[in-house]
């Protein structure tokens, strides 16, 4: 949708980005056994690092999320950029929200000159299993941290030749 927009979180996204990470990841709730580490998260905080993008779509959706329908964080480090969550509202689910998310993360890392974009879901979270690969990602382990069964994933960005 070309109404959507992808931009930095800002202070005053903190509740509506709560709402839609919880309403994202509320369903897996009861397959971990407990809230995704993505809910627990201190939304202030990461906003406040210049961690958070957010899609919104300015006048649609219910008013708390006030045209947000979608976050990624992101965190840099010397040798590939980390997806650390990525969330979609559930109302904005079949309208591009997830694939212009990830194309946002991928040319972040090639703005950032990092050759690689790695990230993790938890085993249970079998949707993830299945579109990841879609777009590009490959599996290079799978392993537990603390709670959570994660399968770790990495995608290794191409180049552009000028």
């Amino acid at each position: 949708m070309e109404r959507q927009r992808i931009r930095p979180a800002k202070t005053s996204d903190v509740p509506a980005l709560k709402a839609v990470t919880d309403a994202a990841y509320r369903p897996y709730v009861a397959r971990i056994g407990r809230a995704p580490q993505s809910m627990e998260a201190d939304h202030a905080a990461n906003v406040a690092a210049g961690k958070v993008f957010v899609a919104d779509e300015p006048g649609t959706g219910p008013a708390e999320l006030a045209g947000l329908v979608g976050a990624v964080v992101v965190q840099a480090y010397a040798d590939h950029l980390f997806l650390d969550s990525v969330a979609v509202h559930p109302d904005a689910h079949g309208r591009g929200v997830g694939r212009r998310l990830l194309r946002f993360v991928d040319a972040r890392a090639r703005a950032l000159g990092l050759p690689e974009v790695r990230l993790y879901t938890h085993a249970t979270m079998w949707e993830n299993q299945m579109i990841y690969p879609r777009y590009g990602y490959e599996v290079v382990e799978r392993r537990t941290d603390g709670p959570y069964d994660r399968v770790h994933y990495r995608k290794r960005l191409l180049r552009r030749v000028s």
